[in-house]
């Protein structure tokens, strides 16, 4: 229905709504994995949506994870981007699971410098979130309600969400479109909870018009229909900006018409936003440049979430060889990008591995070892990324097998794993902790009697080893100069079967 507020009910508008999502700090067009064409571009990208914007009323959405990831973010912690997104004159953010990985502090201060609100309706105890903003675009009052992935707390390092709550965005929508839907005439739902968790939200909740979606990384090049909802996502690392063109009569989308825009260096550049990013770039540049080794192939970071890959037994093998561990495991997630053959960088392996991590060692059980592989295997139908990368360790598994009975044959050092026999495993402080619902290991440090975080580091008796003074970017770095050339195997260390 029409609100209140606005004109007659028989008028007829035309907006549109453009979108990005997982953006990741890719200010830079680059060559994504197995393509020979530059893609992406922040810069080109602001250029289009200045064009597309002059054409009718519009509302400029981001559906989160846009401050972490790349270099070109990752060094400023994310002010690099929202700079960028302020002069793009944002109308929305919604945070993203990986918007908390700076921390709590770094966080408000980007909420601080943005010029545009951030939304989290489902997140309770950091005030700086806003549930909801309303918008009037073109004539039609629009209320865009935020809520990110509940799985937060696990996707995350637990720290960084310490002292705050995260409910389920279903029942939280639910409970906002109640509240706002009579007075306003269109509700869209800006969502950081992956593509399938929208589709679910829109068979939940009635009157939900628009979802933008973001954290699966989808390529939703038309829109999902359910029911009355239309559900958009736009890729990943501004290659490509979503646009959803809506015409509104009588207080309902009479016509929805959406697509994916490819964004490359051959469009038309916004020259403010190319010297924002052209500022990061060089100060990234003056220390990022430095060749660290040689790779003669392509180290594949683009299928951890599915497979063993050669970058992950890469990573996996230098944990486990530098904490002297019997194995190491670690979240398919951990790995962020790839390395294409050629010169190796200091920025392409921070890259490679963003994150603030550094290693430990934990003494597990094989029973532990195998609950652990399990929950690995639990997600790899949607991809997600606790898929796990290994050393030390083999095993087979059947993914249409029940989620808790996939993981067949298991092998360490080459021999059957005992149920009842403790190993050192390697890993990192994030899976440590039970981040990426790795629940096996976070139970096995808090079962430590002595356990404790002092100075940030953990501490506890089944830490053998727990090197805080180091990230495991800069362990990849030291390892890879001192071998000049890599060049990793897929060895078969993980083996589907039927």
């Amino acid at each position: 229905m029409c609100a209140a507020i606005l004109m007659s009910c028989a008028t007829r508008h035309e907006i549109r709504i453009l979108h990005v999502n997982d953006f990741h700090g890719f200010a830079n067009a680059y060559k994504p994995y197995g393509s020979q064409e530059e893609q992406g571009g922040l810069a080109y990208l602001a250029g289009r949506i200045d064009d597309l914007r002059a054409e009718k009323p519009t509302l400029l959405l981001a559906a989160g994870d846009m401050i972490q990831g790349n270099n070109w973010a990752n060094l400023f912690r994310g002010k690099s981007s929202i700079e960028a997104m302020n002069a793009m004159k944002f109308d929305a953010m919604v945070v993203g699971n990986h918007e908390f990985d700076f921390g709590q502090a770094v966080l408000k201060e980007r909420i601080q410098e943005a010029a545009f609100p951030f939304l989290g309706a489902d997140v309770e105890g950091l005030n700086a979130l806003k549930p909801y903003i309303i918008k009037n675009v073109g004539g039609l009052s629009i209320a865009v309600i935020g809520v990110v992935t509940d799985d937060t707390p696990t996707s995350t390092h637990p720290k960084n969400v310490s002292g705050l709550n995260f409910y389920s965005p279903v029942d939280t929508i639910n409970k906002y479109v109640r509240a706002l839907r009579d007075k306003n005439d269109l509700i869209v739902v800006l969502s950081h909870t992956g593509f399938k968790a929208d589709l679910d939200l829109a068979k939940k909740v009635e009157g939900i018009d628009v979802i933008v979606g973001g954290h699966s990384h989808t390529k939703v090049a038309k829109p999902a229909v359910v029911g009355k909802t239309y559900i958009v996502q736009a890729f990943e690392h501004g290659k490509a900006l979503g646009v959803l063109d809506l015409t509104v009569k009588n207080g309902s989308i009479v016509q929805a018409d959406g697509r994916l825009e490819p964004i490359s260096p051959a469009g038309k550049e916004n020259k403010t936003v190319g010297a924002i990013v052209a500022k990061y770039r060089q100060k990234v540049d003056s220390f990022m440049n430095e060749t660290v080794g040689e790779a003669p192939v392509d180290l594949d970071g683009i299928h951890v979430r599915q497979q063993e890959t050669n970058l992950g037994n890469l990573i996996t093998d230098i944990i486990r060889k530098e904490s002297g561990a019997d194995a190491a495991i670690i979240n398919g997630g951990t790995i962020r990008t790839s390395i294409r053959k050629g010169r190796i960088t200091v920025s392409d392996v921070y890259a490679v591995v963003p994150f603030d991590n550094y290693i430990v060692a934990i003494k597990l059980t094989g029973q532990q070892i195998r609950d652990t592989l399990e929950h690995g295997v639990s997600g790899i139908e949607e991809e997600q990324g606790r898929f796990p990368q290994i050393s030390g360790l083999a095993f087979t598994y059947n993914r249409l097998a029940p989620v808790g009975s996939r993981v067949k044959d298991v092998f360490i050092g080459g021999q059957p794993l005992i149920a009842d026999k403790e190993y050192t495993v390697a890993t990192h402080d994030f899976l440590a902790a039970g981040g990426d619902g790795y629940q096996a290991f976070g139970d096995a440090v808090q079962s430590s009697r002595d356990y404790a975080v002092v100075g940030g580091a953990m501490k506890g008796e089944k830490l053998v080893y727990s090197n805080a003074g180091k990230w495991l970017r800069d362990v990849v770095i030291d390892f890879v100069k001192s071998r000049k050339e890599i060049s990793p195997e897929v060895e078969g260390r993980i083996r589907e079967v039927k």
